[in-house]
């Protein structure tokens, strides 16, 4: 099973009451620690950067993936999840 360490998920879309609740039921459900999170809201939209912890995750980094997208199309944003190495080496400047 591949694993992950530290992941950067980021949630974007209009905002709407219950995002945070259902990211981080999702999070808790599958053993994903939260390490630090900042959330704003900006004339109505939604904006959540989390890192989280899926060291101890209980299913591989890649059906995490697909299932935090999966979640934010029910929920109306888009979720995005990224293994830490990979997003410094993108934004690297």
């Amino acid at each position: 099973m591949e694993k992950a360490g530290k992941t950067i998920i980021t949630v974007v879309g209009k905002d709407t009451v219950g995002i945070i609740a259902r990211v981080c039921t999702y999070l808790a459900e599958n053993k994903i620690n939260i390490l630090d999170i900042s959330q704003t809201i900006v004339q109505g939209y939604f904006n959540m950067m989390m890192i989280a912890d899926m060291a101890g995750a209980t299913k591989p980094f890649g059906d995490c993936v697909r299932e935090l997208e999966e979640l934010g199309g029910e929920i109306g944003v888009s979720i995005k999840c990224q293994k830490e190495e990979i997003f410094q080496k993108m934004h690297r400047i």
